[in-house]
């Protein structure tokens, strides 16, 4: 399930959706320095990673929907069942977040791209013969 060709793998090792072998963001998912900032074209097969502007607005919500059942969850458990205060399962939510809110923003985008672009074990072929002048629409669904 989490092997190389399967989107388990993209989406959680946040590599590209089409040959998985590059990341998708400069740094790795746990630094603080440049979190937010997304290479444009994969390194190896040359996919691109914005094939329109605001491409990745679907991927706010889905970040969102993640975000509120496992804050509900974690609440609920940590007051619930392990019997803790109310302020602190809130206290200790808001440091898990804290701390994970990177890693939860480019998991939201991994999925979302995963959603659109598929696997391919010839992509880095593929995308030298392409070059830098191929249309990201001709991938989605094919």
């Amino acid at each position: 399930m989490f092997r190389k060709g399967s989107k388990a793998y993209s989406i959680f090792n946040i590599k590209c959706p089409r040959c998985h072998e590059s990341d998708m963001f400069e740094t790795s998912s746990y630094s603080f320095s440049k979190p937010f900032d997304m290479k444009e074209r994969c390194d190896k097969c040359n996919e691109d990673f914005f094939p329109e502007p605001g491409y990745y607005y679907g991927a706010m919500f889905l970040s969102y929907i993640f975000t509120a059942f496992f804050s509900i969850g974690f609440v609920l458990f940590f007051h619930w069942v392990l019997d803790w205060s109310t302020a602190a399962s809130f206290g200790l939510l808001i440091l898990v977040l804290g701390i994970f809110f990177v890693y939860i923003f480019r998991l939201a985008r991994a999925l979302y791209i995963n959603i659109h672009v598929h696997y391919s074990p010839t992509a880095i072929e593929d995308g030298k013969e392409r070059g830098s002048t191929a249309s990201a629409a001709a991938h989605f669904g094919r």
